[in-house]
Protein backbone atom coordinates (compact mmCIF):
# COMPACT_ATOMS: atom_id res chain seq x y z
CA UNK A 1 0.00 0.00 0.00
CA UNK A 2 1.22 3.49 -0.86
CA UNK A 3 -0.33 6.75 0.35
CA UNK A 4 -0.35 9.17 -2.55
CA UNK A 5 -1.65 12.63 -3.38
CA UNK A 6 -2.76 13.78 -6.81
CA UNK A 7 -3.77 17.25 -7.96
CA UNK A 8 -5.53 17.94 -11.23
CA UNK A 9 -5.59 21.61 -12.17
CA UNK A 10 -7.89 22.24 -15.09
CA UNK A 11 -9.44 25.25 -16.78
CA UNK A 12 -12.40 25.54 -14.43
CA UNK A 13 -11.51 23.63 -11.26
CA UNK A 14 -8.62 22.31 -9.21
CA UNK A 15 -9.06 18.97 -7.46
CA UNK A 16 -7.19 16.99 -4.84
CA UNK A 17 -7.18 13.27 -4.10
CA UNK A 18 -5.30 11.75 -1.17
CA UNK A 19 -5.65 7.97 -1.26
CA UNK A 20 -4.13 4.65 -0.31
CA UNK A 21 -3.28 2.70 -3.46
CA UNK A 22 -3.46 -1.10 -3.43
CA UNK A 23 -1.76 -2.29 -6.66
CA UNK A 24 -2.59 -5.96 -6.00
CA UNK A 25 -6.35 -5.35 -5.94
CA UNK A 26 -6.49 -2.35 -8.25
CA UNK A 27 -8.28 -0.31 -5.58
CA UNK A 28 -7.84 3.26 -4.41
CA UNK A 29 -9.12 3.99 -0.91
CA UNK A 30 -10.05 7.66 -0.75
CA UNK A 31 -8.90 9.57 2.31
CA UNK A 32 -9.72 13.05 1.03
CA UNK A 33 -11.22 14.06 -2.30
CA UNK A 34 -12.15 17.70 -2.87
CA UNK A 35 -12.74 20.22 -5.62
CA UNK A 36 -12.52 24.01 -5.80
CA UNK A 37 -13.78 26.13 -8.68
CA UNK A 38 -10.95 28.57 -9.45
CA UNK A 39 -11.66 29.37 -13.13
CA UNK A 40 -7.92 29.38 -13.94
CA UNK A 41 -8.82 29.62 -17.63
CA UNK A 42 -10.69 32.91 -17.19
CA UNK A 43 -10.13 34.88 -20.41
CA UNK A 44 -7.30 32.65 -21.72
CA UNK A 45 -9.07 31.95 -25.01
CA UNK A 46 -9.30 35.73 -25.62
CA UNK A 47 -6.05 37.07 -24.10
CA UNK A 48 -3.68 34.12 -24.22
CA UNK A 49 -2.70 34.83 -20.59
CA UNK A 50 -3.65 33.64 -17.11
CA UNK A 51 -5.40 36.50 -15.30
CA UNK A 52 -3.84 37.70 -11.99
CA UNK A 53 -7.07 37.11 -10.07
CA UNK A 54 -7.37 33.60 -11.54
CA UNK A 55 -3.82 32.80 -10.44
CA UNK A 56 -4.51 34.07 -6.91
CA UNK A 57 -7.66 31.94 -6.63
CA UNK A 58 -5.64 28.91 -7.74
CA UNK A 59 -2.75 29.61 -5.34
CA UNK A 60 -5.23 30.00 -2.44
CA UNK A 61 -6.61 26.52 -3.22
CA UNK A 62 -3.04 25.15 -3.41
CA UNK A 63 -2.30 26.48 0.09
CA UNK A 64 -5.42 24.74 1.40
CA UNK A 65 -4.45 21.49 -0.34
CA UNK A 66 -0.88 21.64 1.02
CA UNK A 67 -2.29 21.56 4.55
CA UNK A 68 -4.51 18.54 3.74
CA UNK A 69 -1.61 16.62 2.17
CA UNK A 70 0.57 17.28 5.22
CA UNK A 71 -2.23 16.23 7.58
CA UNK A 72 -2.65 12.85 5.87
CA UNK A 73 1.07 12.21 5.47
CA UNK A 74 1.05 11.40 1.76
CA UNK A 75 4.36 9.90 0.65
CA UNK A 76 4.24 11.14 -2.94
CA UNK A 77 2.55 14.01 -4.77
CA UNK A 78 1.99 14.64 -8.44
CA UNK A 79 0.50 17.89 -9.74
CA UNK A 80 -0.84 17.83 -13.27
CA UNK A 81 -2.02 20.93 -15.12
CA UNK A 82 -4.15 20.72 -18.22
CA UNK A 83 -5.68 22.89 -20.90
CA UNK A 84 -5.56 26.48 -19.61
CA UNK A 85 -1.95 26.35 -18.47
CA UNK A 86 -0.91 24.66 -21.73
CA UNK A 87 -2.27 27.60 -23.69
CA UNK A 88 -1.11 30.56 -21.57
CA UNK A 89 1.86 32.78 -22.40
CA UNK A 90 2.61 33.42 -18.72
CA UNK A 91 2.44 29.83 -17.53
CA UNK A 92 5.92 30.21 -15.94
CA UNK A 93 4.31 32.46 -13.32
CA UNK A 94 1.86 29.67 -12.56
CA UNK A 95 4.65 27.07 -12.31
CA UNK A 96 6.68 29.21 -9.88
CA UNK A 97 3.68 29.82 -7.63
CA UNK A 98 2.79 26.13 -7.35
CA UNK A 99 6.41 25.16 -6.69
CA UNK A 100 6.67 27.69 -3.86
CA UNK A 101 3.47 26.43 -2.18
CA UNK A 102 3.59 22.66 -2.73
CA UNK A 103 7.25 21.94 -3.38
CA UNK A 104 6.61 20.24 -6.73
CA UNK A 105 6.47 21.61 -10.23
CA UNK A 106 3.15 21.28 -12.02
CA UNK A 107 3.49 19.05 -15.05
CA UNK A 108 1.83 20.76 -17.98
CA UNK A 109 0.87 17.58 -19.78
CA UNK A 110 -0.06 17.01 -23.40
CA UNK A 111 -3.59 16.21 -24.50
CA UNK A 112 -2.54 12.62 -25.17
CA UNK A 113 -1.19 12.21 -21.63
CA UNK A 114 -4.38 13.76 -20.26
CA UNK A 115 -6.42 11.26 -22.25
CA UNK A 116 -4.41 8.29 -20.99
CA UNK A 117 -4.81 9.35 -17.33
CA UNK A 118 -8.55 9.84 -17.84
CA UNK A 119 -8.93 6.40 -19.38
CA UNK A 120 -7.04 4.66 -16.58
CA UNK A 121 -8.97 6.47 -13.88
CA UNK A 122 -12.36 5.78 -15.45
CA UNK A 123 -11.93 2.15 -16.53
CA UNK A 124 -9.57 0.48 -14.04
CA UNK A 125 -12.48 -0.55 -11.80
CA UNK A 126 -14.67 -1.65 -14.74
CA UNK A 127 -12.45 -4.64 -15.48
CA UNK A 128 -14.41 -7.88 -15.34
CA UNK A 129 -17.88 -6.32 -15.62
CA UNK A 130 -19.97 -8.21 -18.17
CA UNK A 131 -22.78 -5.62 -18.38
CA UNK A 132 -20.59 -3.04 -20.16
CA UNK A 133 -19.44 -3.98 -23.64
CA UNK A 134 -15.97 -3.04 -24.84
CA UNK A 135 -14.29 -1.12 -26.32
CA UNK A 136 -15.05 1.92 -24.22
CA UNK A 137 -15.16 5.49 -25.43
CA UNK A 138 -14.13 7.67 -22.50
CA UNK A 139 -14.94 11.37 -22.91
CA UNK A 140 -13.62 13.86 -20.39
CA UNK A 141 -15.42 17.18 -20.88
CA UNK A 142 -13.29 19.78 -19.17
CA UNK A 143 -13.32 23.54 -19.05
CA UNK A 144 -10.99 24.17 -21.97
CA UNK A 145 -10.78 20.87 -23.81
CA UNK A 146 -12.45 17.50 -24.24
CA UNK A 147 -10.48 14.26 -24.37
CA UNK A 148 -11.65 11.28 -26.43
CA UNK A 149 -10.13 7.88 -25.69
CA UNK A 150 -11.07 4.52 -27.20
CA UNK A 151 -9.71 1.36 -25.61
CA UNK A 152 -10.42 -1.89 -23.83
CA UNK A 153 -7.66 -3.03 -21.47
CA UNK A 154 -5.50 -0.17 -22.68
CA UNK A 155 -5.71 2.95 -24.80
CA UNK A 156 -6.04 2.28 -28.53
CA UNK A 157 -6.47 5.85 -29.73
CA UNK A 158 -6.82 9.27 -28.12
CA UNK A 159 -7.34 12.87 -29.12
CA UNK A 160 -7.78 16.14 -27.25
CA UNK A 161 -9.77 18.93 -28.90
CA UNK A 162 -10.28 22.51 -27.77
CA UNK A 163 -13.93 22.48 -26.80
CA UNK A 164 -14.91 22.65 -23.15
CA UNK A 165 -17.62 24.26 -21.07
CA UNK A 166 -15.61 27.40 -20.20
CA UNK A 167 -14.05 27.87 -23.63
CA UNK A 168 -17.39 27.47 -25.43
CA UNK A 169 -19.15 29.80 -22.99
CA UNK A 170 -16.53 32.53 -23.28
CA UNK A 171 -16.23 32.18 -27.05
CA UNK A 172 -19.92 32.18 -27.90
CA UNK A 173 -22.09 33.24 -24.97
CA UNK A 174 -20.28 36.24 -23.48
CA UNK A 175 -21.25 39.70 -24.74
CA UNK A 176 -19.77 42.88 -23.23
CA UNK A 177 -18.26 40.88 -20.40
CA UNK A 178 -21.45 39.12 -19.33
CA UNK A 179 -22.94 35.72 -20.16
CA UNK A 180 -26.08 36.06 -22.28
CA UNK A 181 -29.00 35.03 -20.12
CA UNK A 182 -30.39 32.91 -21.74
CA UNK A 183 -28.36 32.52 -24.98
CA UNK A 184 -29.90 33.30 -28.36
CA UNK A 185 -30.59 30.65 -30.99
CA UNK A 186 -27.76 32.14 -33.08
CA UNK A 187 -25.30 31.79 -30.21
CA UNK A 188 -26.32 28.18 -29.59
CA UNK A 189 -26.00 27.40 -33.31
CA UNK A 190 -22.48 28.88 -33.42
CA UNK A 191 -21.47 26.88 -30.34
CA UNK A 192 -22.92 23.71 -31.84
CA UNK A 193 -20.99 24.29 -35.09
CA UNK A 194 -17.74 24.64 -33.13
CA UNK A 195 -18.44 21.39 -31.28
CA UNK A 196 -19.26 19.54 -34.50
CA UNK A 197 -16.00 20.76 -36.07
CA UNK A 198 -14.11 19.48 -33.03
CA UNK A 199 -15.83 16.10 -33.34
CA UNK A 200 -14.71 15.97 -36.96
CA UNK A 201 -11.13 16.51 -35.74
CA UNK A 202 -11.44 13.83 -33.07
CA UNK A 203 -12.74 11.33 -35.62
CA UNK A 204 -9.63 11.77 -37.74
CA UNK A 205 -7.60 9.83 -35.19
CA UNK A 206 -10.09 8.14 -32.83
CA UNK A 207 -12.58 5.51 -34.11
CA UNK A 208 -15.52 6.94 -32.15
CA UNK A 209 -18.09 4.70 -33.83
CA UNK A 210 -16.31 1.49 -32.78
CA UNK A 211 -17.11 2.14 -29.12
CA UNK A 212 -19.73 -0.08 -27.47
CA UNK A 213 -19.95 1.81 -24.15
CA UNK A 214 -19.74 5.58 -23.66
CA UNK A 215 -18.20 6.61 -20.33
CA UNK A 216 -18.55 10.29 -19.41
CA UNK A 217 -16.30 12.15 -16.98
CA UNK A 218 -15.97 15.50 -15.23
CA UNK A 219 -18.30 18.09 -13.77
CA UNK A 220 -20.55 18.80 -16.73
CA UNK A 221 -21.41 15.11 -17.09
CA UNK A 222 -21.81 14.41 -13.37
CA UNK A 223 -24.02 17.49 -12.98
CA UNK A 224 -26.26 16.32 -15.83
CA UNK A 225 -26.58 12.97 -14.04
CA UNK A 226 -27.48 14.69 -10.77
CA UNK A 227 -30.17 16.72 -12.55
CA UNK A 228 -31.47 13.60 -14.32
CA UNK A 229 -31.90 11.90 -10.94
CA UNK A 230 -33.52 14.98 -9.36
CA UNK A 231 -31.02 14.79 -6.51
CA UNK A 232 -31.73 17.20 -3.64
CA UNK A 233 -27.97 17.78 -3.39
CA UNK A 234 -24.84 16.61 -5.17
CA UNK A 235 -24.31 12.97 -4.16
CA UNK A 236 -21.17 11.30 -5.57
CA UNK A 237 -22.24 7.81 -4.51
CA UNK A 238 -25.50 8.03 -6.49
CA UNK A 239 -23.86 9.70 -9.48
CA UNK A 240 -20.95 7.26 -9.82
CA UNK A 241 -21.78 4.62 -12.46
CA UNK A 242 -25.27 6.00 -13.00
CA UNK A 243 -26.64 5.79 -16.53
CA UNK A 244 -28.40 8.61 -18.34
CA UNK A 245 -30.26 8.09 -21.61
CA UNK A 246 -29.67 10.29 -24.63
CA UNK A 247 -33.30 11.43 -24.58
CA UNK A 248 -32.89 12.58 -20.98
CA UNK A 249 -29.63 14.37 -21.78
CA UNK A 250 -31.39 16.16 -24.65
CA UNK A 251 -34.25 17.36 -22.42
CA UNK A 252 -31.83 18.57 -19.74
CA UNK A 253 -29.56 20.33 -22.26
CA UNK A 254 -32.45 22.16 -23.89
CA UNK A 255 -33.76 23.20 -20.49
CA UNK A 256 -30.37 24.51 -19.37
CA UNK A 257 -29.86 26.47 -22.58
CA UNK A 258 -33.31 28.07 -22.25
CA UNK A 259 -32.97 28.96 -18.57
CA UNK A 260 -31.75 32.10 -16.86
CA UNK A 261 -28.84 32.34 -14.44
CA UNK A 262 -31.25 32.45 -11.50
CA UNK A 263 -33.11 29.35 -12.71
CA UNK A 264 -29.89 27.36 -13.13
CA UNK A 265 -28.57 28.54 -9.77
CA UNK A 266 -31.78 27.31 -8.11
CA UNK A 267 -31.11 23.70 -9.19
CA UNK A 268 -30.32 21.98 -5.83
CA UNK A 269 -27.38 19.90 -7.08
CA UNK A 270 -25.73 22.74 -9.07
CA UNK A 271 -22.31 23.91 -7.92
CA UNK A 272 -22.24 27.74 -8.00
CA UNK A 273 -19.13 27.67 -10.18
CA UNK A 274 -20.94 25.72 -12.91
CA UNK A 275 -24.04 27.87 -13.22
CA UNK A 276 -22.81 29.89 -16.21
CA UNK A 277 -20.99 27.06 -18.04
CA UNK A 278 -23.22 24.00 -17.55
CA UNK A 279 -25.32 24.68 -20.68
CA UNK A 280 -22.25 24.54 -22.90
CA UNK A 281 -20.94 21.42 -21.14
CA UNK A 282 -24.26 19.62 -21.53
CA UNK A 283 -24.34 20.54 -25.23
CA UNK A 284 -20.90 18.99 -25.73
CA UNK A 285 -22.14 15.76 -24.14
CA UNK A 286 -25.32 15.69 -26.19
CA UNK A 287 -23.42 16.37 -29.42
CA UNK A 288 -21.08 13.44 -28.73
CA UNK A 289 -24.01 11.09 -28.04
CA UNK A 290 -25.77 12.21 -31.22
CA UNK A 291 -22.60 11.77 -33.29
CA UNK A 292 -21.92 8.17 -32.23
CA UNK A 293 -25.54 7.13 -31.69
CA UNK A 294 -25.02 6.32 -28.00
CA UNK A 295 -28.33 5.53 -26.31
CA UNK A 296 -26.89 6.18 -22.85
CA UNK A 297 -23.81 7.46 -21.05
CA UNK A 298 -22.26 5.68 -18.07
CA UNK A 299 -21.22 8.43 -15.65
CA UNK A 300 -18.00 8.06 -13.68
CA UNK A 301 -16.79 10.10 -10.72
CA UNK A 302 -13.37 8.51 -11.25
CA UNK A 303 -11.36 10.22 -13.93
CA UNK A 304 -8.02 11.88 -14.63
CA UNK A 305 -7.47 12.50 -10.91
CA UNK A 306 -7.59 8.76 -10.19
CA UNK A 307 -5.35 8.10 -13.17
CA UNK A 308 -2.79 10.56 -11.81
CA UNK A 309 -2.92 8.85 -8.40
CA UNK A 310 -2.25 5.46 -10.02
CA UNK A 311 0.68 6.90 -11.96
CA UNK A 312 2.22 8.03 -8.65
CA UNK A 313 1.59 4.66 -6.97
Amino acid sequence: MTRVAAIDCGTNSIRLLVADAHPETGELTDLNRRMTIVRLGQGVDRTGRLAPEALERTFAACREYAAVIKEHGAERLRFVATSASRDAENRDEFVRGVLDILGVEPEVITGDQEAAFSFTGATKELTGRDDLARPYLVVDIGGGSTEFVVGDDRVRAARSVDVGCVRMTERHLVVDGAVTDPPTEEQIAAMRADIEAALDLAEQSVPLHEARTLVGLAGSVTTVSAIAQDLPEYDSARIHHSRVSRDRVRVITERLLRSTHAERAAVPCMHPGRVDVIGAGALVLLSIMDRIGAEEVVVSEHDILDGIAWSVA
